[in-house]
């Protein structure tokens, strides 16, 4: 995964050029980013690109509970395809199991949690991630993981698309406007826009501090 020419470890690089802000779409090792959003936002993509650069050197694996991750779109992402690995479980007893087994051999995680996980369960998968040093991406079906669990917070704000009208036609570039919180953007609220045109590419078109944009309009 690269945008123009940068590194996966620049991909969020902002004009301010702080380090925590070129972190922002790195999935760090022992740490947990969480997706936000609803259904349709780009999210499932965002968190299948997020396993692109750990896919180079080590096993990874996306976790649907929808049925919904097919391994192509994770492969047009730029995730290697012999080393991903798709698993899919619903059942809220068994899925807290199969996280644990399955921290225990990759190098990173995208996982979708379903809407009845409890609290305790997800807060003893973070300890074990924080163990074994996996990287993990969390999208929750439901109200979102418990406080504590997330170094990041990645939410989808809204999105735009060109190519596609109407349900027809090859959708040629997709705009996501996310915001970042928590410990891993410094404290702060970062307004991203991130461009995508359907490859593994990604570019970051504009970043704004969410308080120095409100004050900007008024």
């Amino acid at each position: 995964m690269r945008i123009e020419g940068l590194s996966a470890a620049d991909i969020a690089a902002p004009v301010s050029g702080q380090k925590q802000d070129r972190d922002i779409f790195d999935l760090q090792p022992g740490r947990i980013t969480e997706l936000v959003g609803v259904p349709g936002t780009g999210l499932t993509r965002l968190g299948l690109k997020l396993l692109a650069p750990h896919a180079r050197v080590a096993p990874v694996v996306a976790l649907d509970t929808r049925g919904w991750i097919s391994p192509e779109a994770a492969w047009e992402t730029g995730v290697i395809p012999e080393r991903l690995v798709v698993v899919r479980c619903d059942d809220p007893v068994m899925w807290p199991k199969v996280t644990a087994a399955l921290l225990e051999g990759v190098r990173a995680m995208y996982a979708e949690v379903p809407a009845r996980i409890r609290d305790q369960d997800l807060r003893r998968l973070a300890a074990l991630a924080r163990a074994r040093r996996v990287a993990v991406a969390m999208r929750s079906m439901g109200n979102g993981l418990p406080g504590g669990v997330a170094y990041l917070r990645l939410r989808a704000l809204g999105v735009t698309w060109e190519g596609a009208d109407r349900g027809h036609g090859r959708l040629t570039r997709r705009r996501m406007m996310l915001e970042a919180t928590g410990k891993g953007a410094a404290g702060m609220a970062r307004r991203f826009e991130v461009e995508d045109e359907g490859t593994d590419d990604v570019r970051v078109v504009s970043d704004v501090v969410v308080d120095q944009a409100r004050r900007a309009v008024g």
